[in-house]
């Protein structure tokens, strides 16, 4: 059972850096739209084709624009901690309980 185990944590560090670097993407994003960058810049169409996907999904299903100021951001923030605070802490709980 210790290779499960070790299986387990591992796939749950892998998540869970995956996660922390896509907060830093969104939050990249965010500051990104309050300066109004060069749109051809590679970095600034990196980000922006990276987090479209997740941020239309979320405009499209719920109104999260208020008074021109949108709000999805937050919503992914708030999944994101729930998903490491949930699945991450769930992979990471089950591999030490492997392990007894």
């Amino acid at each position: 059972m210790p290779v499960l185990s070790n299986f387990l944590y591992a796939c749950g560090t892998v998540i869970n850096w995956v996660l922390v670097a896509y907060m830093w993407v969104v939050i990249a994003r965010v500051v990104l739209s309050w300066v109004n960058p060069d749109p051809f810049n590679p970095i600034v169409r990196f980000i922006h084709n990276i987090t479209e996907p997740v941020l239309y999904q979320i405009r499209k299903r719920l109104p999260v624009v208020f008074g021109g100021l949108d709000l999805s951001p937050i919503l992914v923030f708030l999944a994101i901690m729930f998903l490491r605070s949930f699945v991450v802490r769930t992979l990471f709980d089950f591999s030490a309980s492997l392990i007894r």
